[in-house]
Parts: C-alpha cells; sequence; structure tokens
C-alpha cells in the first residue's frame, strides 16, 4: 500500500512537470530560476519523478526512498517559501510521510543496510512497526490539519469546488467551507490522540471525496493522482493496526527466490 502510494504521488507529480504545470513557475524562483529555464527544467524534474514513481513498485531501494522523501519534503517546503502559506506544505504531508514510513520499515538505520540494493520482504519486530504507524499517524494528521487551515482560510479553489457541485458560492459558499474546515481540524486532532480504525476510515473516505473535485470540477485528473500519499498514509496505518493486533490471523508471504518487491511488508 506504502509503494502504491508513493508512486502515484510521484507519478502523479511527474506529469505535470512533463506537461509544464505554470503553476510551478514561482517555485522555480524561489531559488533563482526564471521563467523560461523554468520552462525548460520542468519535463526533466517530470521525468525524474516518475522514474521514481515506477523504482518505488519495480526496485525499491533505501537510497530511493530517502531521497523521495527529501525531495517531497523540499518542494512541498517551496509553498510557504513562495508566500503560500505553512499550511500549504503541511497539506502535504502525505507526499514526503509515506516514503519516510516506507524508509523506517526498510531499516535506514541498520548497519551496512545497502542504501541501493534491492528491498527484499523481511518481518518487522514491534518497534519499528511502533515507529512507522507514528509516521503514518503524525503524516494524516497533518495533512488533514493543513487541508483544515486552508478551509478556514477560505481558499478561493475550495469554494469553488463547492459551489461548482452545487453546495452554495459566495458568503453561503465560504461558510461552508470555514465548517468544513472546522471539521477537519478537528479530525486531525483526535487522529493524533487516538487513531482508531472508524476514524481513520473517515479519514480515508474524506480525502478521496474532496480530491475526486479535482477531476469532477474539470481540474486535471493527475491532481487526484498525485495525491495518493493522502490515501495511503489512513489506510495503510488501518492495515498495520490490524498486523498488530492480530499477526496469527494473516497469511505468511509465499517463500520463494523470485519474491516481489511488492510484498516489502509481510503480513506475519
Amino acid at each position: 500500500m506504502l509503494q502504491a502510494a508513493a508512486a502515484l504521488c510521484f507519478i502523479g507529480h511527474g506529469a505535470f512537470g512533463v506537461i509544464t504545470k505554470a503553476a510551478w513557475v514561482p517555485y522555480f524562483g524561489v531559488v533563482g530560476i526564471g521563467r523560461d529555464a523554468a520552462y525548460t527544467l520542468m519535463p526533466v524534474v517530470g521525468t525524474v519523478d516518475i522514474l521514481l514513481g515506477l523504482a518505488v513498485l519495480l526496485r525499491p531501494t533505501r537510497a530511493g526512498l530517502a531521497y523521495m522523501a527529501g525531495w517531497a519534503l523540499w518542494t512541498a517546503l517551496l509553498r510557504p517559501l513562495a508566500q503560500e502559506g505553512g499550511a500549504e506544505m503541511l497539506e502535504r504531508a502525505g507526499n514526503y510521510g509515506v516514503p519516510l514510513a516506507l524508509l523506517l520499515l526498510a531499516g535506514a538505520g541498520r548497519p551496512r543496510a545497502g542504501w541501493f540494493a534491492r528491498l527484499e520482504p523481511r518481518a518487522f519486530d514491534a518497534a519499528t512497526r511502533r515507529r512507522v504507524a507514528w509516521t503514518l499517524r503524525a503524516t494524516t494528521a497533518t495533512l488533514l490539519l493543513g487541508h483544515g487551515l486552508l478551509a478556514l482560510g477560505g481558499k478561493p479553489l475550495l469554494v469553488r469546488h463547492l459551489a461548482a457541485v452545487g453546495l452554495g458560492d459566495g458568503a453561503t459558499g465560504l461558510g461552508r467551507v470555514a465548517a468544513q474546515g472546522g471539521l477537519e481540524v478537528a479530525l486531525a486532532l483526535a487522529i493524533l490522540v487516538a487513531p482508531a480504525p472508524a476514524l481513520l476510515l473517515v479519514a480515508l473516505t474524506w480525502k478521496l471525496a474532496t480530491e475526486m473535485l479535482f477531476p469532477i470540477t474539470g481540474g486535471s485528473f493527475w491532481e487526484l493522482v498525485e495525491r495518493g500519499g493522502s490515501y495511503g498514509a489512513p489506510l495503510a496505518l488501518l492495515l498495520l493496526q490490524r498486523v498488530g493486533r492480530s499477526p496469527a490471523a494473516l497469511p505468511s508471504p509465499p517463500r520463494s527466490s523470485a519474491s516481489s518487491s511488492l510484498d516489502l511488508i509481510p503480513g506475519s
């Protein structure tokens, strides 16, 4: 699940680079890169992102995961650096939290971990499970908090989304978006305190519903794809809780020399 979520995020983000998304220009400007050079570099950045997304599915490595976590954090940080506000960075927590959770699961701190070796299935102990669970818990809470703060601030895009599906515009739309933001902040805090399965299911359903509004209202389908971490984090935490509570009930992974890298998170 984490591999798929990280792949969706990077493939979706990369697609915007390949099609040269105009909204990226200010982010290049943060590091002194002009408009013309930005449009030249976007397809390069996008291609690298897509290749990383495919690599995490086909040949995941600790080095690749570390790069993905760092790069996603940097691109999220570009939002406040470009004067878009800190909530934009928080709302993208799924982009960097998911590869970080995978990196922890892969044993980043182990001696001679083999940073460029292909990751193979292995059992994980209780301490690793707790670290990964806390990472996913913080990731889910942070992305909900960020989106909630954007709604409380009356982000115009969120108001347009509600108006496009007939849920009000103008002052009515602003009021409903603010109410949505308050509920999201409350949900974020509740998950941070006690991530009950029901709360995680609510978070998963809510994120799928709100991000689906991008293609429904005429936005790019890649917006939905790029937010794979927003769905993958709460769903992976649900799966991890099940592993922790009833490991004996889960089947052992197949033993073969051709184990798929998709079995990076074994169920035993």
